[in-house]
């Protein structure tokens, strides 16, 4: 009987080695995020957090979760890794600031096929830098190297983050009233949605490559429009809230301003006037190339609104000169109306 060779992890396609590198060069800067309500240090086998010390004690607990989705084709394409795991972040704070919650700490899930540590380092390290500029933590979380589940070079990043809110500051759609104005904020880019549509039309169906510099992205590769970071608007609009000046916010995200905007207005509806802001240049691009009818359009991207913060219409001027001292682009988009319903197109 011929004797058989040892087998080990590596042979299967496991390198634990290189897992322990992967988080050795992202530790410093997961450590760099901790807040004062994180116990215990990198490496333990659950993250523990303090509400009390965190000032959240008492508060409801708002959680969420989500991915970088195909974003990440574009990001393998460039090389380019850190920005998405910022873009995982930054997503996921909007996700819950929309509920009035502030972000408390942030867990990441890394599934690799075959582990680069550089990578992986990468889009840990992004995540650790969004956590330490908008006052979370990052708390813990799970790389995964899994040969056979995904090909090699493929890789998926998934985020979980947790806030909290005061329950009388919980945004539940309640506030809401008919004559409200919608404050729309400006977006970067495609931020984390449509990715999908955006590759068909500029990879497929024009022959783009990422370094293309096309006149009508106005001096930006293609690279760069595409990898533009998801904005946080958190530290624009955390005064106001605190302040109870705002009605309600939605996140633009899949499904664009005609699925996300219904979900927190109550018993009410948007009319929303097309026209109204500048969508720029990447969406203009987009549209043109891939012609694409405008209900397509506006449903897939967020067609240059990152996020709809709905307010009464005395306070709608006071707070779009504020957000602009911080940097956002503002522009009143429509106005909420009596009735649950879709979303109203002006003159349709």
């Amino acid at each position: 009987m011929t004797e058989k060779t040892s087998l080990n992890y590596r042979d299967a396609g496991v390198d634990i080695a290189a897992q322990d590198e992967a988080l050795a060069r992202a530790r410093e800067s997961i450590r760099a995020s901790f807040t004062p309500g994180v116990i215990g240090d990198v490496g333990s086998f659950g993250g523990l957090f303090d509400l009390a010390r965190a000032g959240a004690e008492g508060e409801v607990i708002v959680a969420s979760a989500d991915g970088a989705g195909t974003k990440l084709e574009v990001a393998v394409r460039c090389g380019v890794y850190g920005t998405v795991g910022r873009d995982l972040v930054q997503h996921c704070i909007n996700d819950i600031l929309v509920q009035g919650a502030r972000p408390l700490f942030f867990m990441d899930y890394v599934g690799t096929g075959k582990l680069a540590p550089e990578v992986v380092s990468a889009l840990i390290g992004g995540c650790a830098a969004a956590c330490a500029d908008n006052g979370l933590a990052l708390l813990g979380g799970e790389t995964a190297e899994m040969p056979g589940l995904y090909r090699e070079g493929d890789f998926d990043l998934v985020g979980f983050i947790v806030g909290s809110v005061a329950r009388e500051r919980l945004l539940d759609g309640s506030r809401v009233r008919a004559g409200d104005v919608l404050l729309g904020l400006g977006s970067d880019g495609l931020h984390t949605n449509g990715y999908s549509l955006a590759r068909k039309i500029l990879f497929e169906r024009e022959g783009l490559e990422v370094e293309d510099r096309p006149a009508e992205l106005e001096g930006k590769s293609v690279g760069e429009a595409l990898l533009a970071p998801h904005r946080s608007y958190l530290d624009s609009l955390w005064p106001a809230l605190t302040e109870d000046r705002v009605h309600a916010l939605a996140h633009i995200t899949g499904g664009g301003l005609r699925d996300n905007l219904p979900r927190v207005l109550g018993e009410h509806h948007a009319r929303i006037e097309r026209g109204a802001w500048d969508i720029g240049c990447l969406f203009r691009f987009l549209c043109e190339r891939g012609s694409l009818e405008a209900d397509e359009a506006y449903q897939v991207f967020n067609m240059g609104i990152g996020m709809v913060a709905v307010v009464a219409a005395g306070e709608a001027e006071a707070l779009a000169r504020e957000l602009a001292e911080r940097g956002e682009r503002t522009a009143v988009i429509g106005t909420v109306e009596e009735g649950s319903g879709p979303v109203v197109w002006a003159g349709e």
